[in-house]
């Protein structure tokens, strides 16, 4: 039996990409899913599914994320924060407005969602688990990432931060600094929005230590052991799923 049978999961991003495949991964042995996008999600999911569309750059979305959850499934059992943005931003070009956005997706939301999911747990006084997606580039990042590292960097100190705050409650909180992943979102990227061809992703795997890029179901079944009973007491850990630390020499 699954340590996850009978948990109700929030995944935030699960229209697409690493998000998608946490969730449906989860869905073969959670009781229910809680699922946010700015679009609806197209896969058929093995349990109860209530989809809640909504822009995490928004400071009332997160609330309403979980209002939503609770007022349909009465609980939270556990949080993904796989929702992010990884738009290009560096000190050559100094852009306020970008830096507001990426931090109000990759670091505001997370903290008002684990804000809100802590809450409930702890209101029940039962035990929960959050997973944080982060990134790889937290630990430098690359030039043209310098916003984004930043926020994911500021993310993964939240991630600790709660760890350490709610260990007592049984509240367990981890992270996954993800790396360079393959994804039909980031082969429509390389393959067509970039005009580097089909395959052009696979031929820079082939470089790699694995001899391939982490696969989002890679993420998805770290994430799965990370939310279940099966990975406890860890708490407060970050995770490197990445083949080497980007920016570093």
């Amino acid at each position: 039996m699954s340590s996850l049978e009978g948990k109700v999961i929030l995944v935030t991003g699960a229209a697409r990409g690493i998000g998608a495949a946490i969730a449906e991964n989860l869905s073969y042995s959670a009781e229910a899913l809680v699922q946010t996008d700015l679009a609806d999600m197209c896969a058929d999911l093995s349990c109860p599914v209530e989809t809640i569309r909504a822009d995490l750059s928004d400071p009332n979305a997160s609330p309403r994320i979980i209002a939503a959850a609770l007022e349909r499934f009465g609980r939270i059992d556990g949080l993904v924060n796989a929702a992010g943005l990884t738009t290009r931003g560096s000190f050559l070009a100094p852009d306020p407005s970008l830096f507001d956005h990426l931090f109000a997706v990759n670091a505001r939301a997370p903290y008002q969602l684990m804000s809100g999911a802590i809450t409930d747990m702890r209101g029940r006084s039962a035990p929960g688990s959050i997973v944080n997606i982060q990134s790889i580039n937290a630990h430098c990042g690359a030039s043209d990432l310098a916003i984004y590292a930043a926020s994911k960097g500021a993310l993964q100190t939240l991630t600790k931060n709660a760890a350490q705050a709610h260990m007592t409650d049984h509240i367990r909180v981890n992270g996954i600094n993800l790396g360079w992943a393959d994804t039909e979102t980031e082969r429509h990227l390389h393959d067509v929005t970039l005009g580097k061809g089909t395959g052009w992703l696979t031929k820079q795997g082939l470089d790699l230590p694995l001899g391939r890029l982490i696969s989002a179901d890679d993420a998805a079944r770290l994430t799965a052991y990370l939310l279940s009973d099966a990975s406890a007491p860890l708490t407060g850990a970050a995770i490197d799923l990445e083949q080497k630390i980007v920016g570093a020499p």
